[in-house]
């Protein structure tokens, strides 16, 4: 047993060698938001990157919290191709939950485990600017294309990275809601995976890790592609192997990649200790993207 444990960390330690002092960018969501132990032990993961000499950016979900606020609310939730429609009523709820609940008990959970975590919005310094989201859906057979009001759902115009750089530098976990703010300060609901792509890029981070609720991407016999270059996502993009909910993900991956980020990994975040496990060992675990 000791032996087993001697060799675990002796396989981590190239890679703690090659990531210290490097920022890594986290989206978190899907079941490793929910399950107690999960929860715990992401937490736990994350300030052990930290106190290894990482800098774990923490950027997370929240699509089941606000969906049973409003339930319990009685509050309708109508969804266009994944997004949720973001009126002002429901947007005050997707404050409320993402800035005032989910944040909020990360930060904690990190912080019971002895890292110094500290909860952001995109509205906290400007650190997020955003403009209203306009979804365009194309013409399909004798369908015009149509332009579909989606609220106030908003896409990343701009990220001020110097409130995250001056939490790294004093030894800070930031945890972001994905919740920007336009030009004359009004407030929109922006998907988790976007603005973690968009973050990472203004960091200039080594790494984008996405967690999901699936192993990764599966080629067409249902086998897990563990890496692929861009030129291969475009290929697997045409064919079909990457479709439905993949898609946008590895959309956020390859602009990432494209605009400077070393590595972008999918993985399945109901795995213990996923991003250890892609960090720190040999094998790892998912689907890795890269230039």
């Amino acid at each position: 047993m000791t032996t087993n444990v001697a060799d675990i960390l002796i396989e981590a330690l190239p890679y703690i060698r090659r990531f210290y002092g490097k920022t890594i960018v986290i989206k978190y969501g899907g079941n490793a938001m929910v399950e107690a132990a999960l929860k715990e032990g992401f937490s736990r993961d994350i300030t052990l990157m930290k106190f290894v000499g990482l800098n774990p950016v923490v950027v997370h979900g929240g699509g089941p919290q606000i969906g049973s606020v409003l339930e319990q609310m009685g509050m309708d939730s109508q969804f266009v191709d994944g997004m949720r429609v973001t009126d002002e009523p429901t947007m005050n709820v997707v404050e409320m939950v993402l800035v005032g609940k989910v944040n909020k008990e990360i930060v904690a959970q990190i912080s019971q485990q002895g890292g110094k975590a500290v909860g952001l919005s995109g509205k906290d310094g400007r650190l997020i600017l955003a403009k209203k989201l306009h979804l365009l859906r194309p013409q399909v057979e004798d369908k015009p294309p149509e332009i579909i009001d989606m609220g106030m759902v908003g896409e990343v115009v701009a990220v001020n990275p110097v409130i995250i750089k001056t939490l790294e530098d004093g030894g800070f976990i930031p945890v972001i809601a994905p919740v920007g703010v336009g030009e004359a300060g009004e407030t929109y609901n922006i998907n988790a995976d976007w603005v973690a792509s968009k973050i990472a890029v203004a960091l200039s981070a080594t790494k984008l890790i996405l967690l999901t609720d699936v192993e990764g991407v599966m080629d067409k016999g249902g086998s897990l592609i563990s890496s692929m270059d861009a030129e291969t996502v475009q290929e697997k993009l045409k064919d079909g192997t990457i479709s439905g909910g993949m898609i946008p993900k590895i959309q956020c991956a390859m602009e990432a990649i494209q605009r400077g980020v070393d590595m972008v990994h999918i993985i399945d975040g109901r795995k213990p200790h996923a991003v250890l496990l892609e960090l720190l060992t040999d094998k790892g675990i998912g689907t890795e993207i890269h230039k």
